[in-house]
């Protein structure tokens, strides 16, 4: 089944599908929106207990259902100064260790720091750092958080293919992360540079940032899009918002060597929620 799944991506016109569950995502009809929430909040057993507007017919469309935010304190934000923090809820795809640049996706897959940036001169600052790779599946709150505080120092927008990134396709498809849509974002932070990377995937119709509001996908022609001079004065604390997918995706996180230890709690598929400690900083 794996196998059918994983030929079907490769034939399917993966960005068209992706544009009209796009539309779908943003109709207000509602005999069409109101439906398809309680559908899809049926099936994946969505938790509106935890969202701070509870009723569906609420949201204007799906999407603004599944951005939606949480009521105040459901996601307390753990640790001290000294921790970093879980981005968002899902669960850990893989962490561990970057090896000699790099990174491991699953089942002996590997894809390298300079791949999944775009950039061999920053990567060269993770090339023996750490990484998490985290998976946000359909039933999850999809709004990411910062791990730590950081200033915005760079951004680049990406453009790929969209397979999924569930553990069927990390475990198939070669360089998946590196190979896919993505925005990466660069922040300073107390222990030096941090990288994060928001991956597009199958139907994922959008990813945002809360500085620049919609990214992906492109209104012009896909391409590469290097933004050189970041907006000025984007700061912010750990555990606020940084951005959004709209309908799931995964974040990568990549550490500078020496700076942060992981949580020994955390392994491959182990579930994450935002704000639980999953590393301390190194002193």
């Amino acid at each position: 089944m794996d196998t059918l799944f994983i030929i079907l991506q490769h034939l399917l016109p993966q960005h068209t599908l992706s544009r009209i569950t796009g539309w779908l995502a943003e109709t207000r009809i509602t005999w069409i929106k109101n439906p398809l929430m309680r559908l899809f909040a049926n099936h994946f057993k969505v938790n509106m207990d935890e969202a701070a507007e509870p009723e569906l017919e609420a949201y204007d469309n799906f999407n603004a259902f599944f951005t939606r935010a949480l009521r105040d304190g459901a996601r307390p934000i753990e640790g001290g100064s000294d921790s970093i923090v879980c981005p968002a809820d899902g669960a850990i795809s893989q962490l561990g260790a970057i090896e000699d640049g790099r990174l491991f996706q699953a089942k002996g897959r590997m894809f390298t720091a300079e791949e999944l940036l775009g950039d061999g001169q920053r990567a060269e600052t993770f090339r023996h750092g750490q990484f998490a790779t985290i998976y946000l599946s359909p039933r999850d709150y999809h709004r990411v958080h910062m791990p730590i505080a950081g200033e915005l120092s760079a951004q680049t927008y990406i453009p790929g293919k969209l397979f999924s990134v569930n553990q069927a396709t990390a475990e198939n498809v070669e360089r998946l992360f590196a190979r896919n849509e993505r925005l990466v974002c660069y922040f300073d932070t107390s222990v030096g540079p941090m990288a994060m990377v928001l991956v597009g995937a199958m139907i994922v119709a959008g990813i945002e940032t809360v500085w620049s509001g919609q990214v992906a996908p492109p209104t012009k022609e896909p391409k590469t899009i290097d933004f050189k001079h970041a907006p000025a004065g984007v700061s912010l604390e750990k555990g606020e918002e940084m951005g959004r997918f709209k309908l799931g995706s995964t974040v990568i996180l990549l550490f500078p060597e020496n700076t942060i230890e992981w949580d020994g709690r955390y392994g491959a598929e182990t579930p994450t929620t935002l704000g639980e400690v999953l590393a301390t900083i190194k002193s």
